[in-house]
């Protein structure tokens, strides 16, 4: 079975529903993410979702919390000690266990934080139109899924949902959000996907590009918000099949993706996936987990 909305009787107030996570207030500073089973592609959220793909976000995403040496939004304390009690009631706490996270309610920066650090997907179709990714001009002749010689900062826009996110080039973020944050939100991220990338590389992934979210504290300092490096912010593809100048089998969407297109079903709405399609997602997903935190998903 798949969690693909959450129903928390109005015990909390639901603040959002994005395209994975459903978002509650539990005070004026504390905001309780639950991660469902919602899958979407090309901006379309299916009908139905991958059993326990919420879990394996939410516990992925705690790993790489704890590995990466920066600020985050967690609140390290017992899930249900924090909640009203009518929670820890059966058919809520079923909803929430394994999926959710307490966290601090921060000022969000309006941008999704992008660092490439080889160019595939939105960024290969640009380049080879006018050699540029974001608007920044790079190394001519490189190929496809080629390694930049350093990682590079593609800062997009953060839209709302339904709608779509916007590739804009650096300048233009730092137009949105003032050049000293730009500055120091590029410096961040490309230090974290660094330090990601090196270590997934020990395990067997590659970590192509990843999403950053960050907010502000009081202090105006950066925090390390939403989810991280997971196969839904992030393209992770198996090292050992990696070559240059094609494609690359990711851990994320892929069977689905192909399965939309093949269909002529991209980009339609109320879709159901095949069944088959579901479990050969979550097995992905999970292997992705198992690589990067070396443990067994149960």
């Amino acid at each position: 079975m798949s969690l693909t909305t959450t129903n928390l009787d109005g015990i909390l107030p639901l603040i959002a529903r994005g395209k994975v996570r459903d978002i509650y207030q539990v005070d004026d500073q504390t905001l309780l993410f639950v991660a469902t089973d919602r899958i979407s592609a090309y901006d379309v959220i299916m009908e139905n979702g991958i059993p326990d793909k919420g879990k394996i976000l939410t516990q992925l995403s705690e790993f790489w919390f704890d590995f990466l040496p920066f600020s985050n939004h967690l609140i390290k304390e017992d899930l249900f000690s924090r909640l009203p009690a009518q929670l820890a009631e059966p058919k809520y706490r079923q909803q929430l266990e394994g999926r959710s996270l307490l966290v601090r309610k921060l000022k969000l920066v309006p941008l999704e934080v992008i660092v490439r650090g080889y160019i595939t997907g939105s960024a290969w179709k640009e380049y080879k139109k006018s050699g540029t990714v974001h608007g920044l001009k790079v190394k001519e002749g490189l190929q496809e899924s080629q390694e930049f010689a350093t990682p590079i900062f593609t800062p997009s826009t953060k839209a709302d949902q339904g709608e779509h996110d916007e590739n804009i080039s650096p300048e233009q973020a730092a137009k949105i959000v003032g050049q000293e944050l730009c500055d120091k939100l590029a410096a961040a991220a490309i230090d974290l996907y660094v330090r990601a990338k090196e270590y997934a590389k020990t395990k067997g992934i590659i970590i192509a590009d990843t999403k950053f979210e960050f907010g502000l504290d009081s202090n105006d300092e950066l925090v390390l918000v939403d989810e991280v490096l997971t196969p839904d912010s992030s393209r992770f593809w198996n090292a050992q099949s990696y070559a240059v100048g094609k494609s690359q089998d990711s851990y994320d969407k892929q069977f689905l993706r192909d399965w939309l297109t093949a269909n002529k079903l991209n980009g339609v709405d109320g879709v159901k996936m095949d069944d088959q399609i579901a479990v050969r997602t979550k097995e992905k997903y999970v292997e992705a987990y198992e690589a990067l935190t070396q443990k067994t998903w149960n």
